[in-house]
C-alpha cells in the first residue's frame, strides 16, 4: 500500500554536503531543543568535515532560508523552510523500532466490536509512541453509503434507529414520538427506509427524503420528521476524538503563554480540528509546518494528517499536532506503519533502525 507524502514543490536540490549538514542540524534540533553548532554535529556519522568546513556550510544554509541563527548563542535552528525542506527531501521514514513493532502488533490484536474502534486505538497508539496530540474524526457523509437501517422500538413513544454503512461503521441515535407508534409501524418503516436508501450516501437523509415519505407515502409528519432529523442530525455530527492532549506541555515550546494558550484554544475548537483534518489530499500523508496553515491559532505548530483506511473502506483522518521541532520521521513512520499492519501488508521487521 502506497503513502506518498504531498510535496510543496518548486525548491532548487542543495549540494549534498549541504543536505547532510542540513539533515544533522534538524534531527539534533529535534532530539535537543537547542541551537546547534558546528562542533555538535561534525562527529556525527556521514558528517567527518571540519569544524571550519561545517560552519560555511550553516552560513550558506542561513543565507538560503533554511537556517535561523539565534542572538543568544552561535547556534542555529531549522527554520519553517528548512522543516519543509527536510519533509520534502530529506526524512527516512524508517524510522521504527523492534520494541515499537511489537507495541503496534499487540495493540492493534485488541478484539473490537465497531470499526470506529480501530482508528482510535490506531490514535492512541500514535500518541502514545510519538508523545503528540492525535486527532481523528470520521469520514465524509459523501462518501459513505448505506448498508442497512434498523429501526428498535424500545417504548410506545422511543425508538432506536442503527444505520450501518457500507465501511462497517455503525450510528446509532435515539427517537422520541409526541405520539404512540407500534411495532408494525416500526417494522414498516424499516423496511421503507431500506428500501428507499440502500445503496445511496448517507447524506440522502434529508429534506427530500421526508417529503417523499409524507407527501407521496402519506405517512403522519409527526412519525416522520422526528426520524429524518434526528438520523440526520447524527449522521452529520462530525465526532472529534483527542488523545494525548497533556503531551506537548511537557514540551519546551509550551513554556510560552501564547502558545500553550493557542493549543488550549485548539482542542476547545472542534469545528477548527474537524477542518484542520477535511483539508490536503485523501491519497497523501499532508504535512503543515507552521505559517503554512491555514488557520492563525496553528502557526506555531505542525500537523501531519493522513486518510486511514482498511482495503477500500474509508474510516476517517488521523491527525498528529505537534511543535515544528516535530519528529517528522518518527510520525511518519509509525502511520506508514499501522496502516501497513492493519491492511496486512508488512509480515516482516525490515528496515528498521
Amino acid at each position: 500500500m502506497q503513502f506518498p507524502i504531498k510535496k510543496r514543490g518548486g525548491k532548487k536540490l542543495l549540494e549534498e554536503r549541504k543536505k547532510r549538514v542540513l539533515q544533522a542540524i534538524v534531527e539534533e534540533y529535534i532530539k535537543t531543543a537547542e541551537p546547534v553548532s558546528s562542533g555538535a554535529i561534525m562527529n556525527l556519522e556521514g558528517l567527518e568535515y571540519s569544524s571550519a568546513t561545517i560552519r560555511n556550510e550553516m552560513a550558506d544554509l542561513e543565507k538560503k532560508g533554511l537556517l535561523d541563527k539565534m542572538h543568544t548563542s552561535s547556534g542555529r535552528v531549522p527554520s519553517a523552510k528548512g522543516y519543509r525542506y527536510y519533509v520534502d527531501e530529506l526524512l527516512e521514514d524508517n524510522k521504527i523500532t523492534v520494541d515499537e513493532i511489537d507495541y503496534i502488533s499487540k495493540k492493534l490484536e485488541t478484539k473490537v466490536n465497531e470499526l470506529e474502534e480501530i482508528t482510535q486505538i490506531a490514535s492512541s497508539t500514535i500518541s502514545e509512541i510519538t508523545h503528540y496530540t492525535t486527532v481523528t474524526i470520521g469520514p465524509n457523509t459523501d462518501v459513505q453509503k448505506i448498508e442497512n437501517i434498523k429501526f428498535v422500538l424500545l417504548s410506545p413513544r422511543m425508538m432506536m434507529a442503527v444505520i450501518l454503512t457500507d465501511n462497517g461503521l455503525v450510528k446509532e441515535t435515539i427517537i422520541k414520538f409526541d405520539e404512540d407508534i407500534s411495532e408494525k409501524q416500526v417494522g414498516t418503516l424499516s423496511y421503507m427506509f431500506n428500501n428507499k436508501l440502500k445503496g445511496e450516501p448517507i447524506s440522502k437523509i434529508d429534506r427530500p427524503l421526508e417529503k417523499y415519505l409524507v407527501d407521496e407515502m402519506k405517512y403522519s409528519v409527526n412519525l416522520i420528521k422526528p426520524i429524518i432529523e434526528q438520523m440526520k442530525k447524527v449522521v452529520e455530527e462530525e465526532k472529534v476524538h483527542l488523545e494525548g492532549a497533556k503531551q506537548l506541555f511537557a514540551l519546551p515550546e509550551f513554556n510560552s503563554l501564547e502558545v500553550a494558550k493557542n493549543f488550549v484554544n485548539i482542542l476547545d475548537e472542534k469545528e477548527l480540528m474537524a477542518d484542520m483534518l477535511n483539508t490536503g489530499f485523501a491519497k497523501d500523508i499532508n504535512v503543515y509546518i507552521g505559517e503554512e496553515n491555514e488557520k492563525d491559532e496553528l502557526k506555531d505548530f505542525s500537523i501531519v494528517t493522513f486518510k486511514h483506511r482498511i482495503g477500500n473502506k474509508d474510516l476517517g483522518t488521523i491527525g498528529i499536532i505537534g511543535p515544528k521541532r516535530m519528529d517528522y520521521a518518527k510520525v511518519i513512520s509509525v502511520m506508514k506503519y499501522i496502516s501497513k499492519k492493519l491492511n496486512n501488508t508488512d509480515d516482516s521487521k525490515d528496515d528498521i533502525k
